[in-house]
């Protein structure tokens, strides 16, 4: 049988693909833990600079099944809280890991895929894609953290849309909003994502996973505690080693070599 969720280690990175283009790459349990645990793998290695996630052929993911879902109905409350958990606890590893995450959307993403699309650290999407969260047509509520995304990345009138009329919203018009890094041709998501890892992977790895921690918790802390945060974390990468390197290249006046440091 053909795995429906493959993930390629390609040394600096790793791309995680969904391969259920016959139903758009919905959810599935095999999703929830092949990812989770390429989100672990990127935590735990240096060498692993960004991970890239995509979905066979022309749709990014579908999002969860309705059929899935009316099975759960049969549980207890306290059953569908941990069924939901499992897509809960994977935005919160995707928003906690200290490598960067590149979503690559062609065709567009729908529910949940949407949520997994927006937790990640870049958007790269192509211009004929749709962003559609339909929870209110069936009468549900949205999940995967999407409702903070949004409002954090759009204005409220356009996230009503979104969220009360299920209103498709286009790359376009996300791209001119902010929420869109890239807006590529048909066909380009996965390249126009890889040549983002390229620069991702370049750089000084441990530096990027502390910033993005101080870009995360930014949301969470007073401005006050923000300081303190920002003052101990550069007070730290001041003595560490891609810190004493990116100082001395500039310095030098030559290219930083952040690769070759021995990261402990």
């Amino acid at each position: 049988m053909t795995a429906e969720v493959t993930v390629e280690d390609l040394g600096d990175r790793l791309i995680v693909t969904n391969r259920n283009a016959a139903q758009r790459n919905p959810l599935s349990e095999e999703f929830y833990r092949k990812l989770g645990a390429a989100v672990e793998a990127a935590n735990k290695e240096h060498r692993i600079g960004a991970v890239v996630l995509t979905g066979e052929g022309n749709f990014f993911c579908s999002g969860g099944n309705l059929n899935m879902l009316k099975e759960r109905s049969a549980l207890s409350f306290e059953g569908r809280q941990n069924k939901i958990d499992e897509l809960q606890n994977l935005i919160r590893a995707i928003r906690g890991c200290r490598k960067p995450l590149i979503a690559a959307v062609e065709g567009g993403a729908a529910g949940a895929g949407v949520s997994l699309a927006l937790a990640c650290d870049f958007l790269v999407a192509s211009k004929e894609a749709q962003f559609t969260l339909a929870y209110v047509k069936a009468g549900l509520t949205p999940d995967g953290g999407v409702t903070s995304a949004l409002l954090q990345a759009l204005p409220r009138a356009l996230v009503n849309e979104m969220c009360l009329l299920a209103t498709p919203i286009s790359t376009e018009r996300l791209y001119s909003l902010g929420a869109v890094n890239v807006a590529c041709e048909q066909g380009e998501a996965m390249t126009e994502a890889l040549a983002l890892a390229d620069r991702l992977v370049a750089g000084p790895i441990q530096t990027i996973g502390d910033i993005k921690a101080l870009l995360t918790d930014a949301f969470e802390l007073t401005d006050d505690q923000q300081l303190d945060h920002e003052r101990d974390a550069i007070a730290r990468a001041l003595v560490a080693p891609e810190g004493q390197e990116g100082i001395n290249a500039f310095l030098s006046k030559r290219r930083p070599n952040f690769r070759e440091l021995e990261i402990k």
